[in-house]
């Protein structure tokens, strides 16, 4: 038996964890959200969590009337989100907030000592040299719940040394503009980007699977969690979506992990880790299965991975300002403020005009994200 602390429980993530959960019996100690009161009522009505949070007061106020009639704690803000993370009675805290709100509660569990299935990007590619230190320092355990980083975990399982490592090779579905040029680029819609062909998502996530930003964060992400340069890590399009990551070894032995697209699969794996249970996730028929292909990425038309890659290699609070920037610059596309291509247009100006900082404190980081989103804004 397990518990849970849920963090961005009303997500696509959130809401799959949940299934994952219900499947293998565990118990949920906590649940978040932002402000979807609706649906965060009726999770915490089913799991009955000691802990309840909206990060929105206003929010908080009302979940509280509605759910006067339990025994549910709620509360609201950075406050609340800590508490959640930090409870004594958690073994694992499922981090799937979006954006940098998920880096304070992530630390705050490791602290602890806590198993932290990190759904949320932001916390490696932004502070990832922090967060790792943390969990080497109070003996806290980050294992991925990204589909890629979670082959690539698997497929490390039998890795004695990481000097026999080659390569890490993480596989991007190329998302819906696969091919085009940049003029093309120019004249596509929120509609046309927001159509992935093989994964269902949240807008960002896959606006982000659009531009091959996500890929870019997830190179970095990758650096962080396997402690490997970039000139290890690259990525490859495979439309397919079957394979979700592959690692060369030295003696030129590739190892690869192929699923159904279900982040059902990762989400449980990163519960269960070391054991392997039955679960929810979807079976791959390989009778059934299509060609598998593969391809190489467009830097020069999707620029944003190649905007990645270099905030990878300047380091420090590069990948801070990198990722800020792209934030507000999708919020601003979501919002139909911007066009596609305005998006790499943005989190360049901000990469250019905001100093990096080296070897960074968490002060560091989180001024060096407010000045990125002050400059893509």
């Amino acid at each position: 038996m397990k518990r849970i602390a849920l963090l961005g429980s009303t997500g696509s993530i959130g809401r799959q964890t949940l299934e994952v959960v219900e499947t293998m019996g565990y118990t949920i100690t906590a649940l978040t959200a932002n402000r979807s009161v609706e649906l965060l009522e009726a999770q915490c009505r089913k799991f009955r969590p000691r802990l309840a949070v909206c990060m929105d007061p206003e929010a908080a106020e009302t979940l509280k009337i509605k759910l006067a009639d339990t025994c549910v704690e709620v509360r609201s803000g950075m406050d609340g989100l800590l508490a959640a993370a930090e409870d004594e009675d958690t073994d694992v805290v499922l981090t799937a907030v979006m954006g940098m709100v998920g880096l304070r509660p992530t630390l705050a569990a490791l602290k602890k000592g806590r198993r932290v299935a990190l759904a949320n990007k932001e916390t490696l590619v932004c502070a990832g040299e922090l967060v790792m230190e943390t969990a080497r320092r109070y003996g806290g355990e980050i294992l991925p719940v990204d589909s890629e980083h979670s082959a690539i975990f698997q497929c490390l399982q039998g890795n004695r040394d990481r000097g026999e490592v080659k390569r890490l090779i993480i596989t991007a579905s190329g998302g819906p503009f696969f091919g085009k040029t940049k003029q093309e680029l120019e004249g596509v819609t929120l509609q046309d980007a927001l159509k992935h062909p093989n994964w269902s998502m949240g807008a960002k996530i896959t606006v982000d699977s659009a531009t091959m930003m996500n890929k870019g964060l997830e190179i970095i992400e990758a650096m962080r969690l396997y402690q490997l340069p970039l000139e290890k890590i690259s990525a490859v399009v495979h439309r397919e979506s079957i394979i979700h990551s592959l690692v060369e070894y030295c003696d030129n032995a590739i190892l690869a992990q192929l699923g159904t697209a279900d982040m059902r699969l990762p989400i449980q794996y990163a519960l269960t880790w070391p054991q392997r249970v039955p679960g929810v996730a979807r079976k791959l028929d390989l009778l059934s299965c299509p060609p598998l292909t593969f391809a190489p990425t467009d830097e020069v038309n999707f620029p944003c991975l190649a905007l990645a890659k270099a905030a990878a290699r300047e380091g420090g609070t590069a990948t801070a300002i990198l990722n800020g920037a792209n934030e507000v610059a999708v919020g601003d596309f979501l919002a139909g403020k911007i066009g596609f291509m305005d998006i790499p247009r943005k989190v360049e100006t901000a990469l250019e005009r905001v100093p990096v900082v080296q070897d960074p404190s968490l002060d560091d980081i989180l001024a060096a994200d407010g000045a990125a989103r002050a400059a893509a804004g």
